[in-house]
């Protein structure tokens, strides 16, 4: 998503711009980050990382990713302090199935589970229109849209209707607000995943990438 350089035929190069601020409250839906992702290189050529964890609170509550195995007390005390318990969770969203994103599943086992493109109640698995291209609904304004690329059953959660305008929480479709080009090292397919990213900064007026802040797409 650089900003320099040569713009490609009908490639968007908005500005994206960092965002200190962690809960976008809105009406019917607010959406918290709780946990903002990382991905640090370490000197013996390996890296530490953990995903994003977001929560989507109104009508109907929705947990997106849910860090990896080592964040189980962190995530259900970030859900204490807000008031909510593991049973008040309906859906969770696995924006893909890398241990970092899903790696606490089975503190949710009443919630409705959509893992990539997998949809489950319990040990019952249901159609999913996500890999014909379609959205599954969870609520008028919260849909959760098929962005492969990273893998190839990506997906990102879409909530409409908050102060800060559209708010999508997209997982590792984007690294980070300055990703440049670096998230092509780490996707299976660059040029899906491209189509995915500038359908994104098309429509989204905030995106909570998978590690690091939120941020603003300033489009012109």
């Amino acid at each position: 998503m650089g900003t320099s350089g040569p713009e490609a035929p009908g490639r968007l190069q908005p500005l994206c711009v960092p965002l200190t601020e962690r809960v976008f409250p809105g009406e019917p839906y607010s959406v918290s980050v709780l946990k903002e992702g990382y991905c640090r290189p370490q000197a013996d050529g390996s890296f530490r990382a953990d995903g994003t964890v977001t929560l989507v609170t109104g009508p109907t509550t929705v947990l997106v990713d849910t860090g990896g195995p080592w964040d189980r007390d962190f995530l259900l005390a970030c859900l204490r302090d807000r008031g909510v318990a593991p049973g008040d969770i309906d859906w969770v969203v696995g924006t893909h199935g890398h241990s970092d994103h899903v790696g606490n599943l089975n503190l949710f086992p009443g919630a409705k589970l959509l893992v990539g493109y997998d949809f489950s109640e319990g040990d019952t698995y249901r159609p999913s229109p996500l890999a014909r291209g379609l959205p599954v609904p969870v609520a008028p304004q919260v849909l959760v849209l098929p962005t492969p690329g990273h893998t190839g059953q990506d997906v990102s959660v879409q909530v409409k209707g908050t102060f800060a305008g559209t708010v999508l929480v997209a997982g590792d479709l984007f690294e980070c607000c300055s990703d440049e080009d670096s998230w092509r090292d780490v996707s299976m397919n660059p040029a899906v995943q491209e189509v995915s990213r500038q359908e994104a900064l098309r429509t989204a007026h905030v995106i909570i990438p998978g590690h690091g802040p939120p941020f603003r797409v300033l489009r012109n």
